[in-house]
């Protein structure tokens, strides 16, 4: 136990890679075996996980369970892992979400081996950039989570898999090209690639270390490198291209995984890493990212309104609700360096963490109830549904039920978390945060367009008489049920007691604040 407790976070982040090579054991026809193994396997570091969150104490500053070990001394980088208020509900929400998807998986009759083996790589990569504490670590893991995502859109995703996979790692790796470059800058000029020495010494670095470059231009190159490499994983509009042809392609897991999970590394690259090691540059452009920002919300909502594909109309919502994330940050930006309206920008900045833990819970869960609808009736448009209720009511109450979760109705996660954006965010940009209100507006109107095309209205019967002539029943399964359970009973917890997680995110983002 004593074993456990000194290395926690290394169990949590390599048992996944351990439940790979017990896949690889089991024989290739052994599907049922190969499904069974990955999920029990997928439910180790969920517990770890909690163990975790047990354990943490938000009332201790600095960074907890901490792991450090020489690992590439040339370079001066080490083995160095930490948790802090913000990295604890990230690393809980992943350990959640990874059995569900692989759960979700057990229909795949296409390479099962490989495809459960893949999600557990893809664990490994997530867990590994919310618990290092070393630049080049921290790298490393941010580019082993691109690589299982590719070849599970690749290889297991719909018609136009190979662009959107191709479309996914181009504009990932730019933006991993430019971070390796400032990651390597501030390196070399301080010496060192740990996290926690460098919020201290890089901030305050003001020595030539290139001819003819200043010290302000290389923070600001370096600054950007960051900034468009998080910008990307986000997506902050305009570089969220990438993002509906990659959702709408992938695997219904792979879905799951990429809005609940992968787009959250981004705003937590913001956190982690910009707002300490660039204050001032952070406060200069806070306002450029505020107006991003604005432009996420309102277009991701626009553009989703627009959709005729069901499952198109859910990725861009991502787009629409990760804007508040990326609002919270500028306020906190601005704040952080100004000193003004700081308790405005704490509240902003719990929201903004909060809402990427509430919207990885609502993504999964809406991403999971388009596969099941999919896998009945092959087709997602919303002209080809209509009057599906009396099928599948059950179905049909859990969908209402989470579109309600991302509309932000009061009593559920996405409504605590987007109030205390737009609280916090009020006084210090007011009329960006106004004119949100449009994006939430039409948050309403597009989730209201899919249930109404999908439940109500004249029945497709041509549809319903395909389904029952195979034998197909549109109602959701008992598995998919127990999949997307867990997802609902934690959007309702969060909404009607948030305390329990919000009390561990406001002391580091306290901390955080100054």
């Amino acid at each position: 136990m004593n074993f456990v407790a000194q290395h926690l976070l290394s169990l949590i982040l390599f048992t996944p890679l351990a439940g790979m090579a017990l896949i690889a054991l089991v024989p290739g026809d052994q599907k049922q075996g190969i499904r069974w193994v990955a999920f029990l396997s997928s439910l180790v570091p969920l517990a770890l996980s909690v163990v975790l969150w047990l354990g943490y104490n938000p009332a201790v500053g600095g960074f907890q369970f901490e792991e450090h070990a020489v690992w590439y001394a040339a370079i001066n980088s080490a083995y160095h892992l930490g948790v802090d208020g913000i990295s604890v509900p990230m690393i809980l929400l992943t350990g959640i979400l990874t059995p569900l998807a692989i759960l979700i998986s057990f229909s795949v009759e296409d390479r099962p081996k490989m495809h459960m083996m893949l999600f557990l790589m893809l664990e490994t990569g997530m867990m590994g950039v919310f618990l290092s504490l070393d630049l080049i670590l921290f790298f490393l893991f941010w580019e082993i989570g691109l690589v299982p995502m590719y070849f599970l859109i690749n290889v297991w995703g719909g018609k136009d898999r190979r662009y959107a996979s191709f479309k996914f790692f181009v504009y990932t790796m730019a933006g991993s090209v430019g971070m390796l470059l400032a990651i390597q800058i501030i390196g070399l000029t301080s010496g060192t690639f740990d996290m926690v020495k460098l919020f201290d010494l890089w901030p305050a670095f003001n020595r030539e270390f290139i001819p003819w470059v200043s010290t302000g231009t290389l923070k600001a190159i370096a600054f950007w490198a960051f900034t468009i490499a998080f910008a990307i994983k986000v997506p902050v509009w305009p570089l969220h291209t990438w993002l509906p042809d990659a959702h709408t392609e992938a695997p219904t897991a792979g879905s799951m995984l990429l809005a609940g999970v992968l787009l959250k590394l981004g705003a937590y690259g913001f956190l982690r890493l910009v707002l300490p090691l660039y204050p001032q540059e952070s406060y200069r452009f806070s306002g450029m990212l505020a107006l991003f920002a604005l432009l996420a919300i309102l277009f991701g909502a626009y553009a989703a309104y627009g959709q005729t594909d069901f499952k198109r109309l859910v990725a861009y919502s991502s787009v629409n609700h990760m804007g508040f994330v990326v609002l919270g940050i500028a306020v906190a930006a601005w704040a952080r360096q100004t000193g003004l309206s700081k308790s405005d920008a704490i509240i902003a900045t719990n929201g903004a963490v909060l809402q990427m833990f509430a919207h990885g819970l609502s993504s999964a869960a809406m991403f999971l109830l388009v596969g099941v609808i999919y896998d009945r009736t092959h087709t997602r448009q919303f002209t080809d549904f209509g009057g599906l209720w009396p099928y599948a009511p059950v179905y049909g109450g859990i969908l209402i039920f989470c579109a309600m979760a991302s509309v932000g109705l009061p009593g559920l996660s996405g409504f605590v978390a987007e109030f205390m954006v737009v609280r916090g965010s009020w006084p210090v940009y007011t009329l960006v945060t106004a004119l949100s209100m449009l994006g939430l507006l039409f948050t309403g109107a597009y989730l209201l367009k899919a249930i109404q095309k999908v439940l109500h209205g004249p029945v497709n019967q041509k549809l319903v008489d395909e389904a029952q002539h195979h034998g197909v029943r549109l109602e959701i399964g008992v598995r998919e049920v127990v999949a997307v359970a867990p997802l609902m009973a934690l959007m309702l917890f969060v909404g009607i007691w948030p305390a329990w997680i919000t009390n561990v995110i406001n002391a580091a983002v306290t901390r955080l604040m100054g």
